[in-house]
């Protein structure tokens, strides 16, 4: 009895985690963040219970909260391949800073205080005010911000393309980079010292930045993405990404060609050593033919 008593529950625990494994996920087992945007909130609020939101990223507009957008897969690895780019010109140029994980920076313009997130944002040497390493957020105005496109609501589209454009520039952000899977929604802006925005115009297919000297990448490259073998080969890229690589390979085949070009000279030596061998041989041969040919000899 006892036997089948521990059968029995045995299986009925079975039976209850079978059971447990199959019963659907209710709303209750699965909250999902509910969405702030739109909420009105000081300024201070923001700061203390907001900026620092990590379910939902806010930014906030003159008082209002606002959801920042999530970019799709496909415009990520465009943003991820610019961001491995700029990581290798600042390395081998480190003129600049640049930073990502949501740090916001405060615009106050003529139509209100705004904080903004950019996906990234890139603060040069030069900028009176240096990001500091402890800052969780940055107390200057970017030079150059980066944002990746969202289209998943219109409303996103038109923030990063028309509203943030015309606040980072009234805040004196030099440089508007969006960048998105679709070539024709990306933008690449820089500041005139009228406080407008201007497309920069590629030059043969290259678009090179006002911002960071040096900096140059093809709009095509931004959608093919190639890898740093390829780009360290590729004369746009050649002198900031992997440059050791190719000093060393420079080093590498020059040495190459000095020891072909000592081994070449060696073997003409030899050469032309084996001919006045062989000529003084046949010299000698012919005079002692001529020798031999003298009369009463």
């Amino acid at each position: 009895m006892i036997a089948l008593a521990e059968v029995d529950v045995t299986m009925s625990t079975r039976a209850a985690a079978r059971a447990e494994q199959h019963t659907p996920t209710t709303e209750t087992d699965s909250v999902q963040p509910v969405s702030q945007a739109g909420r009105l909130v000081t300024e201070e609020e923001y700061w203390r219970d907001y900026y620092f939101e990590s379910d939902i990223h806010y930014e906030w507009n003159n008082g209002r909260l606002e959801e920042k957008p999530v970019s799709d897969y496909g415009t990520y690895l465009v943003y991820a391949w610019f961001t491995l780019l700029l990581q290798h010109f600042l390395r081998a140029r480190p003129i600049a800073k640049m930073v990502a994980l949501e740090m916001g920076f405060r615009l106050p313009l003529p139509t209100g205080t705004v904080i903004r997130k950019p996906d990234f944002g890139v603060v040069r040497n030069d900028n009176p005010q240096p990001l500091l390493y402890f800052d969780a957020s940055y107390h200057g105005v970017f030079d150059l911000c980066v944002e990746a496109l969202s289209e998943r609501k219109p409303a996103g589209i038109v923030r990063d393309t028309v509203t943030k454009k015309a606040e980072y520039a009234a805040g004196g952000v030099k440089e508007y980079i969006i960048l998105h899977r679709e070539p024709e929604r990306q933008a690449f802006y820089t500041l005139t010292t009228a406080g407008v925005y201007v497309p920069i115009a590629p030059e043969e297919g290259v678009i090179h930045s006002r911002v960071l000297p040096g900096l140059g990448f093809r709009l095509d490259d931004l959608i093919a993405q190639p890898s740093l073998e390829e780009m360290r080969r590729d004369p746009v890229y050649a002198a900031f990404v992997l440059p050791g690589w190719r000093e060393a390979e420079e080093r590498a085949e020059a040495e190459a060609r000095r020891a072909e070009s000592e081994s070449q000279a060696r073997m003409a030596l030899e050469q032309r050593l084996d001919e006045e061998i062989r000529a003084r041989q046949e010299a000698e041969e012919a005079l002692a033919q001529l020798r031999a040919q003298r009369p009463g000899r």
